[in-house]
């Protein structure tokens, strides 16, 4: 009993300390990427330096990847914590050792999921921007565009696709598999939270991206919507409401496009 206090302690005094610096170290990385400013665009919007690589496109790269991973440290770690614990517990009740390894492993998968996503995310990125500073016409539809992203990612909030994958983050670790007590297990288990996860955020994530996946105010919002879906009692409830406020803010963007109001 006592070893097990102590080990609670560690692991949540470890997180939070995780947390606090991943959340810091993207606060200044946010301050730092709103001072430079962004670029007026046709359509009454601006463009994030985030996407401007300049000469080096090597270095913008590996500085959007490192600000990727920390923000998504810092946006996930509230609700991933509970996962993992709930792993640990799994694991140790099968008879495993070395649980501190094993849960840390399964942590660096989830990650490794988002990290991929980010190398994803960058280059589609660079694209859609080149497009948008060469094409005007392109441009102005971004708007219009970033409503119906609102639209479409408030509507999946009501899906059972939606339903299924945050079920299974709400009930990891296991969502119906055995929990073998190795290495590789852990490494997969954390990539199934990863797969979860992300599936479980796609309509979330879309909605940080379009409004700006350095703006502070919308981390702090989205980050707070992934959470208590996750942990509220009334998660679904909670992930429909949600949706509902996208829908809303979708279809006053599209309005405010068309310029109708």
């Amino acid at each position: 009993m006592v070893a097990e206090r102590i080990y609670r302690q560690t692991f949540f005094g470890v997180s939070a300390l995780i947390f606090v610096a991943s959340a810091a170290l993207t606060i200044v990385w946010g301050i730092s990427m709103s001072a430079m400013g962004g670029m007026p665009m046709p359509g009454g919007w601006t463009m994030s330096m985030t996407w401007m690589t300049g000469p080096n496109w090597i270095s913008a790269a590996a500085a959007f990847l490192g600000m990727w991973v920390l923000m998504m440290v810092a946006m996930m770690m509230p609700s991933l914590v509970p996962m993992l614990f709930r792993y640990r517990q799994a694991v140790g009740a099968a008879g495993g050792t070395h649980l501190g390894w094993l849960t840390a492993l399964a942590g660096l998968g989830y990650f490794f999921v988002w990290t991929v996503f980010g190398m994803a995310i960058f280059p589609l990125g660079i694209v859609l921007t080149n497009f948008e500073m060469q094409q005007p016409a392109l441009a102005r539809t971004v708007p219009l565009v970033s409503g119906v992203i609102f639209l479409v990612a408030g509507g999946l909030q009501f899906t059972a696709w939606k339903a299924g994958h945050l079920a299974c983050c709400r009930e990891a670790p296991d969502c119906g598999r055995a929990i073998p007590a190795n290495s590789a297990a852990a490494w997969r288990q954390g990539l199934r939270f990863g797969l979860h996860c992300s599936q479980c955020c796609f309509g979330l994530m879309a909605i940080l991206l379009v409004i700006g996946v350095m703006d502070l105010r919308a981390m702090v919002v989205v980050a707070a919507a992934i959470t208590i879906e996750r942990l509220a009692p009334a998660g679904e409830r909670v992930a429909r409401i949600t949706g509902v406020v996208a829908i809303a803010v979708g279809l006053f963007l599209i309005v405010q496009a068309a310029g109708i109001g």
